[in-house]
Parts: structure tokens; C-alpha cells; sequence
């Protein structure tokens, strides 16, 4: 990933790390030759030694800043690449599940934070090889004067490899481990920090509540942090103090040797910054093979995301879904969401001819929401199948079929984008045609409320970004009935798709508004094939087909007339809410 993200920036870093990596055994060496021209009374010896030194010294610092620059475009271009692979594959799933399991979030999370540094690993790399040249340098140096004493100074750094190599386990273990903690704690800094919750939690004084829920998952993570530094601090302390005994006593052996005579000035010199200089490479090597060892780790989670597949079965040779000419089939559809969670449909089987609209009708839980996911292929049915036109959908590409698809859901997103913006998601080839944008405003009875904002279709739907750095513009917030119209004109852009999907449309609007938008979606479902959600049972007491769900079974159908005569379940409902409406009238029939 690195390569194909900055290749010449790659080969540059490297060339710059080397001749960083190669100029403290250049000064050693000189220093040793100065010193023993010094000590030789040889003033001429001196003359090159200090041309050279002053030079390498210059080179290493114009080095040390090309790295640093390096270093950063390296790490701009591989985070680029990287967040693009990431993201790339969490959207080319293309079913529902994975975002739905905690464990899956924790570890998108971690890859998040891969993703978000991959240089480091370059970083750690290129240190490993640069340390890697100056052990090689001082050893051989280091070897001329004390052969013995190199390998003493090698053997040490082993027990410390490994040790610290445990350790980046041990803190890659523990970063999973405190996964939910940390999601746990965003998610209630969050809460306190949106205008979405602002509301709730001062009517209710909760910031108090949320604050102290907050801290305790800091403090559960800090913990774990906390045992896992003392745990690194007392084990490097340890490595340390070692390094400094074989350090001491090779200092003592060399003084030692200089008073017999056996040492020249220039050696001791020589012996101080070659044992100095072998240790801190090999501390170097030690820590940044662990830090790469951790960032491998970590990186791992990024590669099981982006080779995790899609998650639902797509077929390699995927069929041509026909456009849709008789009606869409459900047989003998069965569906839990894991084999742990109960059946939320048992056995339904349902037509819906073209070109009628079918209402679907149910209390709370009864799987109106999950069948609708199931007609947008987010989920597949655990058992049976779903035909279009006789075509099962698992047979034809998830984004042909929703291609085929329009629908406003119940919670629909309010995106902090411009108006404009709101209104082209529902199909982004009219991002560029305000005409499109207008007309679909129109239809939902939005344009008005737009147009009259500070900035019309321009205008950003935030208080928290500004549509441009270099223009002061405060967004604003809509209601709650206007945003439900924006996701409207978002279903109205699909208006000539084969299949349109309603759950619960005018949840958010008034009575009057309810009546106009009703309106309005009759026109545009005139003569095609549509499905609608609603608790309010007036709302679609037009509809072709009534299905009333109970317990994940189709309990009745039928067209409105129809079930107000059998007297079932749908009439006593419909009765009931209807005598909400009328003053002193007390609802009939059995619940």
C-alpha cells in the first residue's frame, strides 16, 4: 500500500534515512582521528578531520529536515489511501448485519485508527533499517577494539527484543479489550455535544447523568491504560538498568586499559561512542520492531475489513432483473436477525400485484420495518425467497434491485449538507440539475419553506458546518415536518422507479400537511406498484391491498371495505383510532 501510494517519496525517505543512519559512525571515526592528532601533538592530522566533521555535521542536519518533510507527504499519501480502502469496502457492503454487531464496530474502530496513521509503520520500518546500518557500523568498530565486549553488548539487547515484542501484544490485547469503554465513551460525549439530544438532556437535567456515565468509561479505559504503563515502566527500567551496568563496566574495562597504555586516546573515544552508539541502535531497533509489530496488529484489522467480503451472497455472474410487469412474491418467507434473537416472520406469503399499492398494518414489532428490508435485499430471508417477476432478487445484484427501489423511511437521515444537497441523495444524477431538485421540491411541498431561506437551495442544514472556509454563512435547522418533506422530495427524484417504498411518510406532519402529502403520493403512485407503512390507518385505507401483520404472520387481507365488514382485527383498530377523532364517541369492538 505504501509503494503504490508514494513510491518516489518512499525511495527518497529511504536514501535520507541511510545517510542519517551512516553519519554518527562518519563523526566517531573523525572524532577519533582529532582526538589522536591532538594527543600526538600532529597539527596537520588536524586540519581535515575538522573540514570533514563540520561538513558531515551539516549534511546530517539538511538530512534530518528532507526526512521530516518526507516523512509527513509519505504519511499524507498512505493515510489518503488507506481511508479510501477502508471506506471503499465498509460501503461495498451491502447488507445491514455487520453494522449492527458491537464486536464488528470495535474492530472498525481500530482499523479507523490505523487508517488514520499508516506511515507510522513506514516510520518504524525505515528506523528499524537505519538502526540497523549504525549497530552494523559501531559493532564493526566497536568488534577492533573488544571483541568480547561486542558480544556482551549484543547478547543483551535479545532478552530485550523479546520481552518488549510480549509487551505490544499485551497492548494490542488491551486496546480490544477497552474497545466498548472507548465506543461507550464518544457515544456520551456525543450525546452532550449535538443539537439533536441538546433538548433532552437540559429538560431533563441529564447532563449530570451522561457526564458521570462518561467519566466511568474513561476511567475503566485509563485503568487498563494505567496497569499497562506500570507493567512497560517496570519492565524497561529493568532493561535499562542492565544496559547501564554493561555500559558502566565496559567504561571502567576501557579507563582501565587507557592507564596501561593499551588504548589511545582516540580508542576510549572511540569505545565510549561505539558502546553508546550499538545500545541506543539496538534501543531504537528494539522499540521501533515493537512499534511495528503493534502497528501490524492493528493493521490487521484494517485488512480483515477490506477483505471481509460482502457480507450477504452475491452472485458471481449476477441475472438481469427484468422491470417489473406482474408483481413482486414472498414464499414462505422466515426471518430472525441471528439464531440467538426470536422469528420476526414466520412463514409470510404475499403478493404484491403492479401497479396497486399495499398497505401494510401492524402494532409495533410486528415486522412491517423488517420486511421492508428484506424488498431492499438489506437482509436475506432465513428461509424461503423473494421473486420479482419470478426472479429471485438474490439472483441479481443488490444495487440493480435498488436501483429499481424508491422509499422514504421512518428514520430517514437529516444530512448537515445544503437543501440541495437533502434533496439529490435520492438519486445523485440531479446533484447538477436544479430543475429536478426544484420540481421534487415541489411535489413534497418543501420549495416554499427553501426558497425562503437565507440562502435558498444553497443554504446548509447546520449549526455545526458552514457550506464554505471562506464564507461566513450560519446554517440553519428545520423543523421536524420540513426535514420529513426534504426526505419526500428525496422519493419523489425516484418517482418512475418500479417499486416505491413509504414507511410511515407523513409521521412527522400535521394533519393538514398529512392530508397534502397523501395527496400528492397518490398522484405519484398512480398506476405504480407501491408500499406503505402507517399507523394511521386513514392514511391508507385507499390502498389496492391491506396486509395486517400480528406475531410475523399475515393475519388478514383484503381492501378496506373488506375488513371493516369481517369485523377482525383491522376494523376494530380502525374504529378505535377513528373515534380519537370524534367527540363523544367512546371506541367499539375487541382490542
Amino acid at each position: 500500500m505504501v509503494w503504490r501510494a508514494a513510491p518516489m517519496h518512499i525511495v527518497g525517505y529511504l536514501a535520507v534515512t541511510l545517510v542519517g543512519a551512516v553519519t554518527p559512525i562518519a563523526v566517531a571515526w573523525l572524532t577519533k582521528a582529532a582526538l589522536d592528532g591532538v594527543a600526538q601533538g600532529q597539527a596537520a592530522m588536524l586540519l581535515g578531520p575538522a573540514v570533514a566533521l563540520a561538513a558531515v555535521t551539516t549534511l546530517a542536519a539538511a538530512v534530518s529536515y528532507a526526512g521530516q518533510y518526507l516523512r509527513a507527504e509519505v504519511d499524507r499519501r498512505v493515510t489518503l489511501r488507506a481511508k479510501d480502502e477502508l471506506f471503499a469496502a465498509v460501503c461495498g457492503f451491502p447488507g445491514l448485519a455487520r453494522f449492527e454487531s458491537p464486536a464488528f464496530l470495535d474492530r472498525l474502530r481500530l482499523a479507523q485508527q490505523s487508517a488514520s496513521n499508516p506511515g507510522r509503520l513506514v516510520d518504524t520500518t525505515l528506523s528499524v533499517a537505519s538502526s540497523t546500518v549504525t549497530v552494523a557500523g559501531f559493532v564493526g568498530s566497536l568488534a577492533l577494539i573488544s571483541p568480547v565486549f561486542t558480544a556482551l553488548v549484543l547478547l543483551s539487547s535479545v532478552p530485550a527484543l523479546l520481552i518488549e515484542l510480549r509487551l505490544s501484544r499485551q497492548r494490542v490485547d488491551m486496546m480490544w479489550r477497552i474497545g466498548p469503554a472507548e465506543r461507550r465513551e464518544l457515544f456520551y460525549a456525543e450525546l452532550m455535544t449535538t443539537s439533536d439530544s441538546a433538548k433532552e438532556i437540559r429538560l431533563f437535567d441529564l447532563g449530570s447523568f451522561l457526564r458521570l456515565r462518561m467519566l466511568a468509561e474513561l476511567r475503566t479505559a485509563n485503568a487498563a491504560r494505567r496497569r499497562m504503563d506500570r507493567r512497560e515502566f517496570s519492565v524497561q527500567a529493568g532493561l535499562a538498568g542492565a544496559a547501564a551496568v554493561v555500559a558502566g563496566a565496559g567504561l571502567i574495562w576501557a579507563i582501565l586499559a587507557a592507564g596501561q597504555g593499551r588504548l589511545s586516546v582516540g580508542d576510549v573515544s572511540m569505545f565510549v561512542a561505539a558502546v553508546a552508539g550499538v545500545q541506543g541502535a539496538l534501543n531504537v531497533m528494539v522499540s521501533a520492531g515493537v512499534m511495528a509489530h503493534q502497528q501490524l496488529l492493528l493493521f490487521h484489522h484494517h485488512v480483515t475489513i477490506v477483505n471481509a467480503g460482502p457480507g450477504l451472497p452475491v452472485p458471481d455472474r449476477p441475472g438481469r432483473l427484468p422491470a417489473l410487469r406482474r408483481g413482486i412474491e414472498l414464499r414462505d418467507v422466515w426471518f430472525r436477525y441471528s439464531d440467538d434473537h426470536p422469528w420476526v416472520l414466520r412463514g409470510v406469503d404475499l403478493f404484491i400485484p403492479h401497479g396497486h399499492m399495499v398497505g401494510l398494518v401492524g402494532r409495533n414489532g410486528t415486522g412491517k420495518s423488517t420486511l421492508v428490508k428484506l424488498l431492499c435485499r438489506f437482509y436475506d430471508p432465513t428461509r424461503g425467497a423473494i421473486l420479482w417477476d419470478g426472479v429471485d432478487i438474490r439472483e441479481v445484484a443488490p444495487e440493480a434491485l435498488r436501483a429499481r427501489i424508491g422509499a422514504v423511511f421512518q428514520d430517514f437521515v437529516a444530512y448537515e449538507l445544503t437543501a440541495a444537497d437533502n434533496i439529490a441523495v435520492g438519486d445523485l444524477t440531479a446533484a447538477d440539475d436544479h430543475a429536478r431538485l426544484e420540481l421534487a421540491a415541489r411535489e413534497a411541498g418543501v420549495h416554499d419553506a427553501v426558497s425562503a431561506l437565507p440562502y435558498g437551495y444553497r443554504t446548509m442544514l447546520s449549526r455545526e458546518f458552514a457550506p464554505d472556509q471562506d464564507e461566513e454563512q450560519d446554517g440553519v435547522l428545520l423543523s421536524g415536518g420540513q426535514w420529513q418533506r426534504l426526505a419526500l422530495a428525496r422519493a419523489f427524484l425516484r418517482h418512475d422507479q418500479d417499486l416505491m417504498i413509504l414507511d410511515e411518510p407523513s409521521a412527522g406532519l400535521d394533519a393538514e400537511a398529512e392530508h397534502e402529502v397523501h395527496s400528492r403520493l397518490a398522484r405519484l403512485r398512480s398506476g405504480r406498484t407501491s408500499v406503505v407503512i402507517s399507523h394511521r390507518l386513514g392514511t391508507i385505507r385507499d390502498a389496492d391491498l391491506i396486509v395486517v401483520l400480528a406475531d410475523g404472520v399475515v393475519v388478514e387481507t383484503g381492501t378496506h371495505a373488506t375488513l371493516m365488514a369481517n369485523g377482525g382485527g383491522y376494523a376494530c383498530l380502525f374504529t378505535r383510532q377513528a373515534a380519537g377523532y370524534r367527540d363523544g364517541v367512546q371506541p367499539t369492538g375487541a382490542a
